[in-house]
C-alpha cells in the first residue's frame, strides 16, 4: 500500500532532522569516536571498557562510545585489519584485548592528518559566523 506524504509534511521533517542538534551532534559524535578509539589504541592495547573509560575522559565525556557503539566499530575495524583482537585470562575471566596492527597505525595518522586539517576549517568557519556561546555535544550539568 501506498500512502502519499504530503510535501509540505515531508519538509517538515527535514527541517526538523537537519535544524536539530541532536542530529548534528550525533553525527558529530559517532565520527569523532571513531578517532578517538584508535587514538586510544594507538597508545596502547586495551580491553573494550578501558577504550570506552579513555575516550571519555579524553574528550570529557563528549565522545564516549557505548557498548552497543563500540564493538561494532571494533568488529568493523578488525575485519579491515586495523585492529587485532586477543584473549587473555584476567581473574579466571577471558578479557578481550585490542591492539592496532600496522595498517591500523597508517589509518590513525592519516585520520590524524584529515582530523587536523577538517579541525581548523571548522574552527575559522564558527569564528567567522559568529555562533552563540556554548556547545551542544557537551552535557549540561544540573
Amino acid at each position: 500500500m501506498y500512502i502519499r506524504v504530503p510535501e509540505e509534511v515531508r519538509n517538515i521533517q527535514v527541517e526538523h532532522k537537519y535544524g536539530s542538534e541532536e542530529y548534528w551532534a550525533g553525527l558529530i559524535k559517532m565520527s569523532l569516536s571513531r578517532f578517538f578509539i584508535l587514538h586510544v589504541l594507538h597508545r596502547q592495547p586495551v580491553h573494550g571498557y578501558e577504550i570506552t573509560k579513555q575516550v571519555g575522559a579524553i574528550t570529557h565525556g563528549c565522545c564516549a562510545p557505548t557498548e552497543g557503539s563500540l564493538y561494532p566499530v571494533l568488529k568493523e575495524f578488525t575485519e579491515a585489519g586495523l585492529v587485532e583482537m586477543t584473549t587473555e585470562l584476567v581473574s579466571g575471566r577471558e578479557r578481550k584485548v585490542y591492539t592496532l596492527t600496522p595498517a591500523g597505525e597508517r589509518a590513525y595518522r592519516v585520520a590524524s592528518r584529515a582530523w587536523g586539517e577538517v579541525a581548523e576549517y571548522i574552527l575559522q568557519a564558527i569564528k567567522s559566523g559568529n555562533p552563540p556561546n556554548g556547545g551542544f555535544l557537551m552535557k549540561e550539568d544540573g
